[in-house]
């Protein structure tokens, strides 16, 4: 067996790549108050180069080189990366995206203005010890004085309120629920999705398991790694985290 191969055989996201996009709308069209978050929190801090160590299927990456970002794409998932490129390849969009661990990014130090790790990729990882690693390594390529984002969808609410079910989509052609089961320190995201066209029926089933990651841990992990200046926010917002209502956690911070 090829290592191509071996890859494509430990891809989580092998039999999920071409159904994330689901979750979102068109490919090119991004909401106005994403585009505002972006262009707000950049202005002023002298970007040129973005890195999105975790790109999964292109979405921010795109988004990013519309607001006029060199940008370019890694992640561990072989088949999140050749969505990507067929995504980008529909807008007539080429940019380098690599199969890379964000524990250890193969990139010159210094090298971006700006990385991103973006929609709960952080959490992914088995242990706190790896967190601690691959913020390190985001440090790393990382200038001095660039910005550091994160965001992920598992918050003190969720985990307070611990919803069995979520429903997620409801299309003529497709239904979508979150079955999560709430582990110790883990959370298990099963998304269950069933076709029901005129001329096909399958129910599909993808688990993914994520890392509790609470703000405080990220204030001790991201201190240690060399950040500073840390902001938390309710999503593209910019309006305050809050434990007890906000459905999304953003940090950003500064080398």
């Amino acid at each position: 067996m090829s290592q191509t191969e071996r890859e494509q055989q430990d891809d989580p996201y092998a039999g999920f790549a071409d159904r994330y996009d689901l979750f979102f709308g068109e490919f090119a069209q991004h909401e106005i108050g994403r585009l505002n978050f972006w262009s707000r929190m950049l202005d002023g801090i002298q970007v040129r180069r973005v890195l999105d160590c975790a790109c999964g299927t292109g979405r921010d990456l795109h988004l990013m080189h519309e607001l006029g970002y060199w940008v370019c794409g890694s992640d561990v998932s072989v088949a999140m990366l050749a969505r990507a490129r067929r995504n980008l390849a529909t807008c007539g969009v080429e940019r380098p995206l690599i199969r890379a661990d964000f524990r250890e990014l193969p990139y010159a130090d210094q090298a971006f203005d700006v990385v991103l790790c973006l929609t709960t990729s952080l959490p992914h990882l088995p242990h706190e010890r790896d967190v601690a690693l691959a913020l390190s390594s985001m440090g790393r390529v990382l200038r001095r004085g660039g910005m550091l984002v994160l965001s992920q969808g598992i918050t003190d609410k969720l985990l307070l309120q611990q919803p069995r079910f979520i429903p997620e989509i409801n299309s003529p052609e497709l239904s979508r629920v979150f079955a999560i089961d709430y582990l110790d320190g883990r959370v298990r995201i099963n998304v269950l999705d069933l076709v029901h066209e005129a001329e096909r029926q399958e129910l599909m089933v993808d688990s993914f398991e994520y890392l509790v990651l609470r703000p405080g841990q990220y204030e001790r992990l991201l201190e240690a790694a060399g950040f500073s200046d840390l902001h938390m926010y309710a999503g593209l917002t910019q309006a305050p985290y809050d434990s007890e209502t906000s459905d999304q956690l953003v940090i950003v911070a500064k080398k």
